[in-house]
């Protein structure tokens, strides 16, 4: 992936968790919680880089915005509302990310694009070629958790013990966000974490699973 893809990348991503959070707080009405929220996006968007800034630049603002976020909502909310966090992301994900024409390979593929970002390994489905009624990967290894221990060891203030406690919610619903069944499982073995994800057209889940 080209490095000005990659920028652009984690700014949609950024850009759909911090939309997202806004968008979830006024679903709450919680208005007391507003003054931390502007405080907290001036501390997320501290040293913004500039459109031409190499993508390491943006994916440190990624993550640190998505520290932050995580830190608020968990102490104010608990980890309980993570899943709700994703739902309202996904929806801005549904505006912003683009359908390539592709199906179930699309959100497939972005999630590929996403592990590509950190460096995981991953492969696609040989069996079954992502297509436009069902498509899977397998990450063998996710280098998220490499990055967040790295951070950590830097200072950086980590609140979830696994990044799979938010991350199967939001993978899970921008993959229905884009009108798909998603499934996925986790994976942990002798090269590390790792998950296997799925998207699958409705009717085609519903066969599979005998579901009405």
């Amino acid at each position: 992936m080209p490095d000005a893809e990659r920028s652009a990348l984690w700014r949609r991503r950024l850009h759909e968790a911090e939309a997202g959070l806004t968008r979830y707080l006024v679903s709450l009405g919680d208005q007391p919680q507003l003054a931390e929220w502007f405080a907290l996006q001036g501390e997320i968007f501290a040293d913004l880089p500039d459109g031409a800034a190499p993508s390491a630049q943006w994916q440190r603002l990624f993550f640190r915005g998505q520290a932050l976020m995580e830190r608020f909502l968990v102490r104010h909310y608990g980890e309980q509302v993570l899943a709700a966090w994703a739902a309202s992301n996904a929806e801005v994900h549904r505006t912003v990310e683009p359908d390539l024409g592709r199906g179930a390979a699309d959100p497939i593929h972005r999630i590929a694009r996403q592990a590509e970002l950190y460096g995981s390994d991953y492969e696609f489905d040989d069996a079954q070629p992502p297509g436009p009624r069902h498509a899977a990967l397998t990450i063998t290894h996710c280098a998220i958790w490499d990055y967040r221990e790295q951070a950590r060891r830097s200072g950086v203030t980590i609140t979830l013990a696994s990044p799979c406690t938010y991350c199967t919610h939001a993978l899970s619903a921008n993959i229905r966000a884009k009108g798909f069944r998603p499934a996925h499982r986790l994976l942990s073995g002798p090269t590390g974490h790792g998950c296997h994800w799925e998207a699958s057209a409705e009717e085609e889940a519903d066969e599979t699973t005998g579901a009405p």
